[in-house]
């Protein structure tokens, strides 16, 4: 929308050219209902649809000499909520599942020499002296408090 305001209030903008209305065409074309259609009269109620676009959008309805409007649920509206909330909530899933990732324990394998496993990144493994049923049990021998 364009709006040249001046002091004088005289639009000095000139009219933009229109294009020329097509030919008549010979087959009549069907009558545009316009956005409200006709009353349909029912028992105690009376309704009139209301449509855009030629689909329908909600209606006015009559009851007791009370008149309300009652929207129409929308299939396309609601099939594109629902897949916008579906993307959002798996894009979420998608970051939350990333980030909780974690880096590998040993970080590479290589042969070493004389046939050995290299683990690079691992700590260098401790002696274990405990018996065989501590290990079994993973039991781990309390430390000592000296006397004072």
């Amino acid at each position: 929308m364009t709006a040249i305001f001046n002091p004088t209030g005289l639009n000095t903008v000139p009219p933009v050219p229109r294009p020329a209305p097509p030919a008549a065409d010979p087959t009549p074309a069907p009558a545009d209902p316009g956005p409200v259609g006709p009353v349909l009269e029912l028992p105690g109620a009376a309704l009139v649809p209301v449509t855009h676009a030629g689909r329908p959008v909600g209606a006015f309805v009559v009851t007791d000499g009370r008149v309300r409007y009652r929207r129409l649920v929308d299939p396309d509206q609601l099939v594109a909520a629902a897949t916008g909330a579906f993307a959002v909530a798996a894009l979420t899933a998608a970051v939350a599942l990333w980030s909780r990732r974690r880096p590998p324990a040993v970080h590479t394998v290589t042969m070493g020499p004389g046939g050995w496993l290299s683990l690079r990144g691992l700590p260098a493994p401790r002696p274990d002296h405990r018996p065989w049923w501590a290990r079994v049990l993973r039991a781990h021998q309390l430390p000592r408090q000296e006397r004072s």
